[in-house]
């Protein structure tokens, strides 16, 4: 499980809203919303540049401070908006909430290491499960959930939901019994047996300077 680092974003107060957004995103600035646990719904504006470089590294379960003028705000990333052919960040939502009481959330899983098994070419990998659901404190959720896969030794063995040590502040509400990582076979096709009579139809093939007939 990975720890989390405090990550800051500096912002302030938007007062142009509607219609007039567009003018302010052509000057390079990232109009966007907050709401949530006790904070009154308010638009902000961020830098666009700053606020994308930092938003490459932050998960949907990432803890964020929000800087608004100073009042700080723990926050989620709950909604990115992006331009369709340029690909850039158009607006965030972000989720305010309370480090006090506990909430859920889904968190993807990655696979690390390397699996002993997989030096038999034959296997491979199968990674059924992409994500669990947990319940904890906002500051104690992972950003996402490492599963080292060097413990797969044979085609028999397997990582589960049971297997993830998240430690005692985490409760993972998933099914335990749910597959994470297992073995599968790759299908290898076998050459086709050559049939004894596939040559039966085939012209024999005359020895040089062998007379076919007699009296040639």
């Amino acid at each position: 499980m990975s720890t989390q680092e405090e990550i800051i974003i500096k912002a302030e107060k938007r007062t142009v809203k509607g219609k007039q957004v567009s003018q302010l995103r052509r000057t390079g600035i990232l109009p966007g919303v907050i709401y949530g646990h006790r904070v009154e719904a308010q638009a902000i504006q961020m830098d666009r540049h700053s606020v994308s470089l930092q938003m490459n590294s932050i998960t949907p379960t990432t803890l964020v401070t929000v800087d608004v003028a100073g009042n700080k705000i723990k926050a989620f990333v709950r909604d990115r908006q992006r331009d369709v052919l340029h690909s850039v960040l158009t607006h965030l939502d972000f989720l305010a909430v309370s480090l006090t009481e506990k909430m859920r959330a889904p968190v993807a899983i990655e696979l690390t290491g390397e699996a002993p098994v997989l030096e038999n070419p034959i296997y491979l990998l199968n990674h059924s499960l992409n994500e669990v659901e947990l319940e904890c404190l906002p500051q104690d959720m992972p950003e996402r959930i490492m599963v080292d896969v060097s413990v797969i030794e044979t085609p028999e063995d397997s990582i589960t939901v049971a297997d993830l040590n998240l430690g005692d502040k985490v409760t993972i509400l998933t099914d335990h019994s749910e597959v994470v990582v297992s073995v599968g076979y790759i299908a290898v096709e076998e050459p086709a047996e050559v049939s004894a009579e596939a040559g039966a139809g085939e012209p024999e093939v005359v020895e040089k300077g062998k007379k076919t007939e007699e009296g040639e």
